[in-house]
Formats: structure tokens, C-alpha cells, sequence
């Protein structure tokens, strides 16, 4: 029998009751989907943000995209980045032309993670050159995901993919983590003097829970809210010590390039939570799109 006979051993009401659930489940599936696309137009802005500020500054961030001078072509290359960025950060706005924007995105945070990489061979027992590719990583990762999400692909290569991406995402927190504790002096120092309980505290508090964030986005335990809470520190982060700075040295490309990494770091953490959502509501999503 190749037809359905569920529905003859169904109670009277049961047809009903299943398009009540029919319509709360596209509710449902329509609000993530409101979320997903603010996720990913968040990090659109980010991207256009330090494209601009790139440009601007005519050189690249470098605490953030340690580029070498002695790299042919450099210059160009710092006007030729920064345009991918405001360009791919325009097109993640529109859904059709989302996934190469997002690609173009990543592939500006890939090309500055390699200069981190390079770090690593040369200092491997610096750990600041490991949190640095990290932070690199962690929007390739969630560009990565967010196309998945775009793609209509088999479910079980999505689950793979998916649940690959969330652990080197959480491997990636983990490390935001670890430098925070490990650089605690100029992490500390950023921390705002009026918050209560010092500024080492919030230093060492803030890396914990990094770590234990980044622990439950790896394993799987409450990925989703473990990924959200990344977003919602990351956020405090951008408006309790990066947005005062923008304020006061307003001039600075390097006080807009830390807002707009956050930024960036931050939307890349909220775009994963969204990607960890049961896969048949992703199904359900992409057919609805």
C-alpha cells in the first residue's frame, strides 16, 4: 500500500487538531526564520562596517588581520578586501543573493586567518595566536552553516556538516575563552572600572563562561542556548567597551574595526544557534522560502 492509512484510525477532530498543529508549527517556522535572516543581515552590517573602515583607514586592522607588509600588491590588496566585504555585506541583506555574499565574507576572514595560521607555525606556544585564528574562524564557520541552511541539500549531509560546523564553532569559543584567562591584564583592562566587583573578576567570569559555553556547543548539550548566550556577551561587549571607545576617538579606525569584528564574532555565534535547530524544521523552512 503505497497510500497513507493513518488517517482512517484517526478519532472525529483529528483533521482538525492536525491543521491547528499545521498552522502552529509554519508560526513557529516562520519566526525562526525572521530570526535567521536578522542574524545574517547583522552580520552583513558587520562586514560593510570594517570594509569601510578599511578602506578608509587604507590599511588593513592589524590586530585583527596581521597582513605583512612585505605581501605583494598590499595596498591593493587592502582596497581590494575592504570592497569584498561592503559588497558581500550588501548582498547578505537580500536572501537571493545571500550565499555569495556570505561567501565573499568568508573568504576576507579565511584570507586573514592564513596570516594567523602562520603565527601559529612560527609561536605555537603563544596562545594568543591561536584565539586570534579563532576569531578568524568562527564567521567562516557560521558562513558556512548559514549557506547550508540557503541550500537545498540531503538531510543527512546536512546533519554531518552541520554538526561539524558546531563543533569547531564551539572549539573556536573555547579559545575566546582561554585567552581571556591567559591574557587576564589586557583583558582586564578593557573591562569598564565602574562595573562592580573589579575588572579581573569580570575578565575571569566572561572566560569561563566562554569555556563552558564552548563546552556545550561542542558536545551538543544546549548548543542552541549556548551559542545565544555567546551572542548576548558578545553584544555587552560591543556596547560596554567598544561603543564608549567609538564615542570618545571617534577618528580611530581601530575602535571601529573592534566593533565591527564583536559584531561580526557575535552575529557569526547567533547565526549557528539558528543552524541548530531540529532538521526537519530546516526542511520545512527551506520549502516554505
Amino acid at each position: 500500500m503505497c497510500h497513507d492509512t493513518r488517517g482512517a484510525m484517526r478519532p472525529p477532530g483529528s483533521a482538525r487538531e492536525s491543521a491547528l498543529l499545521g498552522m502552529c508549527t509554519n508560526l513557529h517556522g516562520s519566526a525562526h526564520m525572521r530570526q535567521a535572516s536578522t542574524s545574517r543581515r547583522l552580520y552583513g552590517i558587520a562586514a560593510i562596517v570594517l570594509g569601510l573602515t578599511q578602506c578608509i583607514g587604507h590599511d588593513f586592522l592589524m590586530n585583527w588581520h596581521p597582513v605583512p607588509p612585505e605581501i605583494p600588491l598590499r595596498q591593493p590588496l587592502v582596497y581590494l578586501t575592504g570592497a569584498m566585504l561592503i559588497v558581500g555585506g550588501v548582498a547578505v541583506l537580500v536572501r537571493r543573493t545571500a550565499r555569495a555574499g556570505l561567501a565573499m565574507i568568508a573568504a576576507f576572514f579565511m584570507f586573514a586567518g592564513l596570516f594567523w595560521l602562520r603565527r601559529i607555525i612560527h609561536f605555537p606556544t603563544i596562545f594568543g595566536t591561536w584565539s586570534g585564528f579563532a576569531e578568524e574562524f568562527a564567521p567562516v564557520l557560521a558562513a558556512v552553516l548559514c549557506c547550508l541552511m540557503l541550500t537545498p541539500v540531503a538531510v543527512d549531509w546536512r546533519a554531518r556538516i552541520s554538526a561539524a560546523g558546531r563543533v569547531l564553532f564551539g572549539l573556536c569559543v573555547i579559545a575566546f575563552g582561554i585567552i581571556h584567562i591567559d591574557a587576564l591584564e589586557p583583558t582586564a583592562a578593557m573591562v569598564p572600572t565602574w562595573l562592580p566587583f573589579g575588572q579581573s573578576f569580570w575578565a575571569v567570569a566572561t572566560g569561563v563562561a566562554f569555556i563552558l559555553f564552548g563546552l556545550a556547543i561542542v558536545v551538543g548539550a544546549e548548543a542552541r542556548l549556548a551559542a545565544l548566550l555567546v551572542t548576548v556577551m558578545l553584544c555587552s561587549f560591543g556596547l560596554l567597551v567598544w561603543v564608549p571607545r567609538i564615542l570618545a576617538h571617534p577618528g580611530q579606525p581601530n575602535v571601529w574595526g573592534g566593533t565591527a569584528v564583536t559584531l561580526a564574532v557575535a552575529s557569526a555565534a547567533w547565526m549557528v544557534a539558528d543552524t541548530q535547530a531540529p532538521i526537519g524544521r530546516l526542511d520545512d523552512e527551506l520549502t516554505v522560502r
